[in-house]
């Protein structure tokens, strides 16, 4: 496929992002879309919804897997929310693992899930893992569709460091100074990482998101996390070229990915096509013809 028509081609990246209510999923796509906005919704037939005129009895279909939801800031993803199953309701679960089957099976691209966030938020860290994530982790096959687990509100873990160091006799300027790096250290070698890593169906990858509901809060490593994650390049290229946030992670893919190969191979492509390959890496780049005089 030839790199600057892959948006054209393909369309949209699509992801399904899972947690349960409260997890800060709304917030984080917020941050990875750029905007404060709430996301316009569109059923399966492609009708938007009006949420003003739905009722109290219709809030259901806010939630219908099938829905679309879309951000006027960045319309180059589309993102399906489930109703939350962390009382462990096996429909639900039926649900959601019936709509990632489905859509592991689209023979076409456009129609494919890309990609799967699971929020996990550490306000509770007692209680990371419920019913729902066991039963994920353990019987939900993804296939080929890449899992990425998110410890949201991961700056919870910091006042619990905080805390502890107090106890310990350090100051506040000292606990305070000292409380993330604590958080930090605990929590990789914690049971939050141990048990990803003994479930049937271990994620692809995990990122930890603290303050994502700052101004400045930095999507950057939710984004590296996942373009790693994705094994075929075609997706990567699309994934890191729809993304606005982070314009370093486009340089670097289009390095490690384009240049390298065009500087390694003999048979060198011409100029004008490796310029366009590496423009296919970036976000809002028209295709321009350049003349380079040699």
């Amino acid at each position: 496929m030839d790199p600057s028509n892959i948006r054209e081609k393909i369309g949209r990246f699509r992801i399904l992002i899972i947690g349960r209510a409260n997890a800060g999923k709304t917030t984080i796509l917020q941050r990875v879309c750029n905007t404060r906005d709430n996301p316009q919704i569109y059923n399966s037939a492609g009708e938007k919804i009006d949420l003003e005129v739905l009722t109290a009895s219709k809030s259901r279909e806010l939630h219908d897997i099938h829905n679309e939801m879309v951000f006027q800031s960045n319309p180059g993803f589309v993102f399906h929310d489930p109703r939350g199953f962390e009382a462990g309701s096996q429909s639900e679960f039926d649900k959601v693992k019936a709509f990632i089957a489905d859509h592991s099976k689209e023979t076409k691209i456009t129609k494919r899930l890309h990609a799967i966030w699971y929020c996990i938020p550490m306000d509770e860290a007692s209680r990371s893992f419920t019913a729902a994530e066991n039963k994920f982790f353990s019987q939900c096959d993804t296939g080929s569709i890449p899992v990425i687990v998110l410890f949201t509100k991961f700056d919870a873990l910091y006042d619990v460091a905080y805390a502890q160091l107090k106890k310990e006799g350090r100051s506040r300027k000292d606990a305070k100074q000292l409380a993330q790096k604590r958080a930090e250290e605990t929590f990789a070698n914690g049971t939050q990482l141990k048990f990803l890593q003994n479930v049937r169906w271990p994620p692809r990858g995990h990122v930890c998101l603290p303050n994502m509901n700052k101004d400045d809060a930095n999507p950057g490593p939710l984004i590296e996390c996942t373009a790693g994650a994705l094994d075929d390049e075609v997706l990567e290229r699309l994934f890191v070229s729809t993304q606005q946030t982070n314009l370093e992670i486009c340089m670097i893919h289009a390095i490690e990915s384009t240049l390298r190969k065009h500087l390694e191979t003999t048979a060198s492509e011409g100029h004008e096509t490796m310029i366009g390959t590496l423009g296919g890496w970036f976000p809002h780049i028209q295709a321009v013809r350049v003349s380079i005089l040699v």
